[in-house]
């Protein structure tokens, strides 16, 4: 756990949206999570309706994550109070009948919605909504979710992995990186769509037997992609991968600081296939890739510089040096 804090603690972050579980995690619940150093804890309603607190029960501060859902209430694991639609208290068991819940035991609500298949929580007031994504509304796209991991790494050094492509023949050697050019095109940035900002390109990547059901290519060693990677404020990266077979592949990378130096990933995948190989085999490439990202950035300490004096960069590292840019604005703005 960090001790001190360079970014996690600043309002700024707790008036965006994070992503932290699926959809699918939070049934009926209760659900632990930890967001920029807070714990806090998810269940669905009595209407099925996503809901988020504090991990604290307002009583005597039991954590609520230790309780069970009952009927869509959260029943605290100490003295049984149970929380319903919003978070308000229905239940002190212990109270005298006709005698009112007290106005303080209700639970102070915490933003909560799903998209993407996700559970988004935001802790105070959203600036900006969560990036779109237009292949959600696309039926020629089907969505994949993968598991949540931790990640023992800063989110600040994750996004700037995210948006870099010249560490592909070094560390993606094994999955991607094998048929990698090592020099890099001059970068144009540009605002790439209403959520994000980045890069096109095209790169040139292996095709080894584990890539077959994510790239449709058969029996070529490497497969040209148009790709372009883009971020939107403060931690979401998304990069746009399209074949010569017409074949899309749309990556949505989320990092959510659990605390300075870990955090949770996220991705999500779009695809205009015919959704007839299985999502376990198309995630299995994907997947062994961000292995390879998740070793090198747990190789790595602290915090990534926000300062941009801090580093070294040249040319090929506008992208990051650009999101730094407004990633350090964002801060200084409380």
């Amino acid at each position: 756990m960090s001790t001190t804090h360079v970014f996690s603690d600043n309002p700024a972050l707790a008036d965006s949206w994070h992503a932290v579980a699926r959809s699918g995690d939070v049934a009926p619940g209760p659900l632990s999570v930890r967001v920029l150093g807070r714990p806090y804890v998810l269940w669905r309603d009595p209407e099925g309706v996503v809901t988020a607190s504090a991990d604290r029960c307002p009583h005597r501060e039991a954590p609520l994550s230790a309780g069970t859902v009952i009927d869509g209430c959260l029943q605290c694991c100490y003295h049984g109070w149970q929380f319903g639609a919003g978070g308000r208290c229905v239940l002190v068991p212990s109270a005298q009948p006709g005698v009112p819940v007290p106005p303080r035991a209700h639970l102070a609500p915490v933003g909560a919605t799903e998209r993407y298949g996700l559970v988004w929580i935001c802790p105070g007031v959203p600036r900006e909504d969560i990036p779109k994504i237009v292949q959600e509304d696309d039926p020629s796209f089907r969505r994949l979710n993968p598991d949540v991991q931790v990640w023992q790494a800063s989110a600040t050094r994750m996004v700037d992995n995210f948006l870099d492509i010249t560490h592909f023949p070094f560390v993606h050697a094994g999955t991607i990186g094998g048929e990698t050019d090592e020099v890099v095109p001059r970068l144009e940035l540009e605002q790439l769509d209403d959520s994000f900002f980045g890069y096109a390109y095209e790169v040139t990547v292996s095709n080894p037997e584990i890539a077959v059901a994510t790239s449709g290519v058969q029996g070529a060693e490497a497969v040209a992609r148009r790709m372009s990677s883009g971020f939107a404020l403060p931690f979401a990266c998304r990069s746009t991968i399209a074949y010569e077979t017409g074949l899309e592949h749309i990556l949505l990378l989320l990092s959510t600081p659990i605390d300075d130096v870990t955090s949770y990933f996220v991705f999500v995948v779009w695809r205009n296939d015919d959704f007839s190989v299985p999502s376990d085999e198309v995630l299995r490439f994907d997947l062994a890739i961000g292995a390879e990202d998740k070793l090198m950035l747990e190789r790595l300490d602290g915090v990534l510089p926000i300062d941009l004096a801090g580093t070294v960069s040249v040319q090929s590292d506008k992208p990051s040096v650009e999101w730094r840019r407004r990633f350090a604005a964002l801060l200084a703005a409380d």
